[in-house]
């Protein structure tokens, strides 16, 4: 007969598995992600641009950043998107002064909760100035390339087939990098890593259409975004990293398989021409994502008929005739999104949250509402609140805050399931 210490160590061993599973997190994922957890993160997403930044950075300064950090914790965000990026000023990523801030707020915000995913860009601009970096001998070998001593090359970068259709824009000698040009893969590998080596679990790809124009059959990113988890699988915190990227056509799939863990897009409010600078979402307006995200097998192996999204208040400025509706261009009355919300009223910008939460999830509960935190604006103004919105309570910590932070708060703890 068995003895009983056996008999116990068996039993032991048996249950194990059981009671470590009834432990583990509801935001729990290592080395692939499961839709229901996912979607809890999508459901407590944030946009805080710049927050593992200490500034100034390009003439954006964060001289309440502690109250930012209040405000994340208070209002319980999981998924804190934008939070290090570049558009422009690239070589600031060879000062360790710089990777070093981010790399300690990111531990910083992991000691309070470790489940916290940070967000990474790879945006659709690269400036002149990630001439100054280097190309690092891991960044060639990862390519299979015989290692080179030399700087990245903008120009190679935005390269495309017909020279005629290469974008540039900002006066600062870059443009949109092409996935195709073998240049921009080592780039977006190289911001990649360095993202995940901080410790972010997520990067966000910015306008990968507009990325991928030279590479219809999406031969370049699937390599370059596998080169991506392959590196994520050996060293990012959760040896996953999770891909988003903008999707006016519904998704970004090869082969049946999304590229991307989820969609997202701006919300594209439309204008109620009627009632003076009231804006509405809709099914169908311009190319809103609502209703149409494509079906696909996400890339950790599960099945969707249409794909989670994010749908979030985007800036890109204003169309010079702020105050005017024209619903054949994107902006609201003149503004982009989160300008538009941040000149209303503090009532209605409440107001509007609980609205395009609630409208949301009855019209396509595929979407979820990315909740604005810290981002840029464009309007008179805005340069008493440093040029961007904040969504900190106004207090003497946060002078500039346009108060949504106890709104939101209150949206997520009445509307969504309550984690223990």
């Amino acid at each position: 007969m068995m003895k009983r210490s056996h008999r116990i160590l068996l039993l032991s061993c048996l249950l194990l598995p059981l009671l470590l599973q009834a432990k583990e997190s509801p935001y729990h994922f290592d080395g692939s992600i499961s839709r229901e957890v996912l979607e809890r993160y999508l459901d407590r997403s944030v946009t805080a641009g710049y927050f593992l930044l200490k500034g100034p950075v390009e003439r954006y300064e964060f001289p309440y950043r502690e109250d930012d950090i209040r405000m994340v914790k208070n209002i319980g965000a999981k998924f804190i998107g934008r939070s290090i990026y570049c558009w422009g000023g690239e070589s600031v990523l060879a000062d360790t002064s710089f990777t070093g801030y981010a790399r300690r707020m990111a531990e910083r915000l992991h000691t309070f909760d470790p489940e916290i995913v940070f967000q990474g860009c790879l945006f659709e601009f690269v400036s002149a100035d990630v001439d100054k970096l280097p190309i690092p001998a891991w960044a060639f070998e990862a390519f299979g390339m015989k290692k080179e001593n030399r700087n990245f090359n903008s120009a190679e970068m935005v390269r495309r087939k017909d020279p005629r259709a290469e974008v540039r824009w900002g006066g600062r000698g870059g443009g949109v990098p092409q996935i195709r040009n073998r240049e921009t893969q080592l780039w977006f590998y190289y911001l990649a890593c360095t993202y995940i080596d901080l410790g972010c679990e997520a990067l966000h790809l910015g306008q990968v259409e507009l990325i991928g124009a030279d590479d219809p059959d999406k031969e370049a990113y699937a390599l370059c975004l596998r080169k991506i988890r392959e590196y994520a699988q050996e060293h990012a915190r959760r040896h996953y990293v999770i891909l988003d990227g903008h999707t006016p056509k519904g998704g970004f799939i090869k082969d049946g398989v999304s590229l991307l863990d989820f969609n997202s897009f701006p919300l594209r409010i439309r204008e109620v021409e009627e009632n003076p600078m009231d804006g509405v979402l809709q099914v169908g307006h311009r190319d809103a994502i609502f209703c149409r995200s494509e079906a696909a097998f996400s890339p950790s192996g599960w099945y969707a008929e249409h794909l989670p999204y994010l749908v979030e208040f985007d800036n890109f400025g204003t169309n010079g005739k702020q105050g005017t509706a024209n619903p054949e261009d994107d902006f609201c009355w003149g503004y982009d999104d989160i300008t538009w919300l941040a000149v209303q009223e503090e009532r209605y910008r409440n107001d509007f949250l609980w609205y395009a939460f609630d409208w949301l999830r009855k019209t396509d509960p595929n979407g979820h509402l990315q909740m604005c935190l810290i981002r840029m604006i464009t309007c008179p103004g805005s340069e008493r609140t440093l040029r961007s919105y904040f969504a900190n309570t106004r207090s003497e910590n946060c002078p500039v805050g346009y108060s949504q932070e106890e709104t939101i708060k209150t949206i997520w703890n009445t509307r969504l399931p309550q984690y223990r």
